[in-house]
C-alpha cells in the first residue's frame, strides 16, 4: 500500500504553529526520562513504568527490524485492552511503522479483508480470547494473505513466536532506530463505509497527537489524572485516550478487558479514576450500578459519552446520580477525532445535556445539498476541518469524495448550529449503524443475506436498542423458504462479526421505495420503531 509521502493539501494550513512535531516515540523517551518510575496502566500484572514500556517498545521495535520489516511497513494488530498493545504501537512509532489496529470483535471475513488491503507484513493477535480461538482464525486466512509473513501471538498458551519471546529478542539487538517524521503516517485505521467496503483512515503522528493536546487544554486535564478505558483499544476512542494519551500528557490508564458496569465502580473506586470517554451503554450501566449500590464515586470528573445517540435525559440522570457533574456529549469519528469537546456539566449543565459540544480546534459549516452554508438552526450536513483531522483514506478516490476544496471533511451527518455555537446532531446521511458505538455497515450485512439462496432482497436499517443505541434489523423478501434461525446461520457461516447478525428479522413481501426503485428505508426505520 502506497501512503501520503508529503503533507496532503488540506492539512497544509496546519503546518505552522498547530503541531508539536514529536512522534509518540519522542514524548516516551520525555516521559522515561522525566517520571520513569511511574505505573502508566494500573491494575496491570506487569505494572509497566514508562521507563519499561520505552525498553520493551524499543526491544520489539529492534526486533521486528531484524525480520526484515522496513519503515512504512503495516503491522496489524488484534488484541484486547492489554497493556502489550501499547508497547506494539509504541514499537510502530520507533520503527516507522504503520499500525493497523482491528478491533477485536472481526473474524475471518473482516480480517483477512483488512490485512490484504494494507498489506501487512506482521499481525499480533491474542492466541485466544474468551470464547473465541484467534490462533484459528489465521491458520484459515494467512495462506490467502501472501504479504503476511510474521505473526506474533499476544499472551500464548502454546503457540510460537509470541510477544514476549519476540521482545526478549530484540533486547540483545543493536539495530539503529529510524529518525521518524512527525508528519509521516502513522495510523491505519478501518472503518466501515455505507458501501460495505471499509475505508481506511490515514493519521499522522501530529494530527493524533493534537486530539489529546486540545483535549488537556479545555478540560484542565493534569498529571494527575487516571483514566477508565473500557472501549477497545483498536477503536479511535481506545486508541488515543488508552494507549496514547499517557505519553503526550502524562495521565495515567486503567485498561478494562471486557466491560462490567459493576467492576467498573470497583475500579473506579480502587484507583481513584478521574475520566473516561465511551459510548452511551457504558454511561447507562455505570450510573444504574451507581444508584442500586449507593455509590456515588466522587473521585469522577468526566465523562465523555459519544459513538452513538445520547439522549439528553440520561446526561441528567448520570449527573444527579454520580457526586460530581460529570457526563457530557461529544461528537466525532475516526476521520475527525473529537470534533466537539463537550460543554463541561459543571459549566454548562444545560449544554452538556441537550448539544453535542462546542467546537474547538475544529471550523464547522453546516450545508444543504447544494453545499451551501446554512445559518444557524438550520439542519444540513456537518463538514469539519481541523488540525487533528485525518490525512486522507488510503484510496485516493475515496479521499477525493471526501473532502471539500477548501479541506472540509464531509461527515454525512446532519445536524445544526444554535445561535450560541452548540453542535446538535440530528440524524445521518450515511447508511450506519451505530451498536454500542460501533460502526456497521448495512450493505454488508445485506450482500451476504443476498446469497441466500431464499432471499430476493434485503434491506438493513437500524431499530431501537435499549442497551446498545442502535440494533440491526433485517427487513427479507424471501423467494423460497427460511426461517430468521436459517439467515442467522448463514450470516455467521459468512464469517462476520455476531455483533453484525441482525437481532430481527422482518419478512415482507415488497420494501418501499422512491420513484427511482431506491429502498426507502426511512420507512423502513420507521416502521421498526413502531414495533420495538
Amino acid at each position: 500500500m502506497q501512503f501520503p509521502l508529503s503533507l496532503p493539501g488540506h492539512l497544509r494550513r496546519y503546518a505552522n504553529g498547530f503541531w508539536a512535531n514529536q512522534t509518540l516515540g519522542d514524548h516516551a523517551r520525555a516521559r522515561a526520562e522525566s517520571d520513569g518510575d511511574a505505573v502508566v496502566f494500573l491494575g496491570d500484572p506487569a505494572e509497566p513504568t514508562y521507563a519499561s514500556l520505552l525498553a520493551d517498545g524499543e526491544a520489539l521495535a529492534r526486533a521486528l527490524i531484524d525480520l526484515g520489516l522496513l519503515p512504512s511497513d503495516v503491522i496489524g494488530f488484534q488484541t484486547p485492552n492489554w497493556s502489550e498493545a501499547a508497547v506494539i504501537n509504541l514499537a510502530a512509532s520507533l520503527g516507522g511503522f504503520v499500525i493497523a489496529p482491528i478491533v477485536h470483535i472481526y473474524r475471518d471475513a473482516e480480517v483477512k479483508q483488512m490485512l490484504g488491503d494494507c498489506g501487512a507484513k506482521a499481525f499480533f493477535v491474542a492466541e485466544t480470547f474468551r470464547s473465541i480461538d484467534y490462533a484459528a482464525m489465521v491458520d484459515r486466512i494467512q495462506p490467502d494473505l501472501p504479504d503476511l509473513t510474521q505473526v506474533i501471538y499476544v499472551r500464548p498458551e502454546a503457540r510460537e513466536p509470541s510477544f514476549a519471546s519476540l521482545v526478549a529478542h530484540g533486547r540483545g539487538l543493536t539495530h539503529a532506530l529510524p529518525q521518524v517524521d512527525p508528519d509521516s503516517v502513522k495510523l491505519l485505521l478501518y472503518t466501515s463505509g455505507t458501501t460495505g467496503r471499509p475505508k481506511a483512515v490515514l493519521h499522522s503522528h501530529n494530527t493524533l497527537a493534537r486530539v489529546a493536546q486540545v483535549t488537556a487544554a479545555h478540560a484542565r486535564i493534569v498529571g494527575q489524572d487516571v483514566a477508565l478505558m473500557p472501549s477497545p483499544v483498536t477503536h479511535i476512542s481506545g486508541y488515543s485516550g488508552g494507549l496514547e494519551k499517557p505519553f503526550q500528557i502524562g495521565s495515567r490508564t486503567v485498561l478494562m478487558e471486557t466491560w462490567d458496569a459493576a467492576r467498573a465502580a470497583d475500579l473506579i473506586e480502587r484507583y481513584q479514576v478521574t475520566s473516561t470517554v465511551a459510548a452511551t451503554p457504558f454511561l447507562m450501566e455505570l450510573c444504574q450500578v451507581a444508584r442500586e449500590t449507593g455509590r456515588s464515586l466522587p473521585s469522577f470528573q468526566r465523562f465523555a459519552c459519544g459513538g452513538a445517540a445520547v439522549p439528553a435525559d440520561l446526561v441528567r440522570a448520570a449527573n444527579a446520580a454520580l457526586a460530581n457533574p460529570c457526563a457530557y456529549r461529544v461528537y466525532g469519528s475516526s476521520e475527525v477525532p473529537l470534533v466537539t469537546q463537550g460543554y463541561l456539566p459543571d459549566r454548562d449543565p444545560g449544554l452538556a445535556a441537550e448539544s453535542d459540544g462546542q467546537p474547538i480546534d475544529y471550523d464547522l459549516l453546516i450545508v444543504d445539498d447544494d453545499e451551501r452554508p446554512l445559518a444557524a438552526g438550520h439542519d444540513g450536513e456537518v463538514l469539519a476541518r481541523g488540525p487533528a483531522m485525518f490525512m486522507g483514506y488510503a484510496d485516493p478516490d475515496q479521499t477525493a469524495a471526501a473532502i471539500t476544496a477548501s479541506g472540509y471533511f464531509r461527515t454525512g451527518d446532519i445536524g445544526h448550529l444554535t445561535l450560541g455555537g452548540a453542535l446538535v446532531i440530528t440524524g445521518r446521511k450515511k447508511d450506519l449503524i451505530i451498536r454500542g458505538g460501533e460502526n456497521i455497515s448495512a450493505k454488508e450485512i445485506e450482500d451476504v443475506l443476498q446469497a441466500h439462496t431464499a432471499v430476493r432482497e434485503a434491506a438493513v436499517v437500524a431499530m431501537p436498542h435499549l442497551r446498545l443505541g442502535e440494533g440491526i434489523c433485517a427487513y427479507v423478501v424471501l423467494s423460497g423458504s427460511a426461517t430468521a434461525d436459517d439467515l442467522a446461520a448463514h450470516v455467521l457461516a459468512a464469517g462476520l462479526a455476531r455483533q453484525k447478525c441482525p437481532e430481527r428479522f422482518e419478512f415482507v413481501t415488497d420494501v418501499p421505495r422512491t420513484a427511482s426503485g431506491k429502498v426507502r428505508k426511512d420507512l423502513l426505520r420507521e416502521d421498526i420503531r413502531g414495533k420495538v
